[in-house]
């Protein structure tokens, strides 16, 4: 099985958010908050209105995994700019205890029940990668998404901080884990491979 890619390329970050925006207002603030936040699918799958709503941070606790060693310990992240009116608007209309992210399947007794799937967020995810040309994309690819661009859009000179940041945040154990993790190893070794040259010139 092949490791899950972030999406590097920031034209086509654009092109997918415009495109859900008009598809799935629910899908497009679930993959805009997954890029932005770094969260974990299953932990943007729990989080409730009343955790966002009036909020200029996204307060959480992480969820256990089989791979987390760490005790679990709250989190926050802030709310981009970029999608907080969105977001404020989108549940305005929702009560707090409703899931963010809540299934349009309801209770027999007529309650809105459970977040979609980690499933359903999967296909979500698909359906993106075969509209837009995309490989090796799944749901662990926008909290990749949100480390990779985290550290492309920081200078060279701050990348051992920002590489010290985003280790805390994956709650990994070493940078290389960390490199590995967004693929970033093997984007360096190709550029390195790229820069060889064997032939004289002149």
């Amino acid at each position: 099985m092949r490791e899950v890619q972030p999406i590097r390329d920031p034209e086509i970050i654009v092109e997918i958010q415009n495109y859900l925006k008009v598809r799935n207002f629910r899908n497009y603030l679930l993959f805009t908050m997954g890029i932005h936040c770094g969260l974990r699918i299953s932990d943007l799958l729990s989080l409730k209105v009343g955790d966002v709503r009036d909020q200029l941070h996204i307060n959480y606790v992480a969820k256990k995994t089989r791979n987390r060693r760490k005790r679990r310990k709250e989190r926050r992240f802030i709310i981009h700019p970029s999608y907080y009116d969105d977001l404020m608007m989108y549940i305005r209309d929702m009560d707090d205890d409703e899931y963010l992210f809540a299934s349009r399947q309801k209770k027999s007794n007529g309650e809105k029940g459970q977040p979609i799937s980690r499933q359903m967020a999967w296909r979500i995810m698909s359906d993106i990668a075969k509209r837009f040309g995309l490989e090796d994309i799944g749901t662990h690819s926008l909290r990749k998404t949100w480390g990779y661009h985290m550290l492309m859009n920081a200078p060279r000179e701050q990348w051992g901080y920002v590489i010290a940041l985003l280790m805390e945040a994956f709650g990994h154990e070493s940078q290389e884990v960390t490199l590995r993790y967004l693929g970033l190893t093997q984007d360096m070794l190709d550029r390195m491979v790229l820069r060889l040259s064997f032939t004289k010139t002149g």
